[in-house]
């Protein structure tokens, strides 16, 4: 199946605090590192990232094991509006992540709570297949 080409707004940017949406044990992170999404040397920015990109962040609240750790996650949701190719545009009430056991996209939890982008689906089909809804 072809993949969607939507031109995501990066609406996250690196050192923000964002609540995980599974039950992986991670409640809150902090965007450490974009995969692909630049750096500082980048014409002076930092690096941002919207919904369906691959980041690391560590974990600031969670349980005792996961707490202080650098794990791969998948965004599933963003606050700002981003436009989709048939012209509507769509926001959610929050950022929120899905903590990943590795790189491929295989999720570490076996729950995720509230709506996921379809975007996210094209991308990463683990994580919509624990989604309940995709919006």
């Amino acid at each position: 199946m072809k993949t969607q080409r939507s031109r995501i707004t990066r609406g996250i940017p690196r050192r923000s605090q964002v609540d995980s949406c599974d039950n992986s044990g991670a409640k809150k992170l902090v965007i450490v590192a974009v995969k692909g999404g630049g750096g500082k040397t980048t014409k002076g920015r930092n690096a941002a990232a919207g919904v369906g990109d691959l980041v690391f962040a560590s974990v600031v609240k969670g349980t005792q094991e996961m707490r202080k750790q650098v794990v791969p996650c998948i965004i599933v949701r963003q606050r700002k509006e981003y436009r989709r190719p048939d012209g509507t545009r769509i926001k959610f009430e929050d950022n929120a992540l899905v903590v990943l056991k590795d790189e491929k996209g295989n999720p570490k939890g076996t729950l995720i709570k509230g709506p996921v982008a379809k975007e996210v689906s094209y991308r990463w089909p683990a994580i919509t297949k624990l989604a309940r809804i995709v919006v």
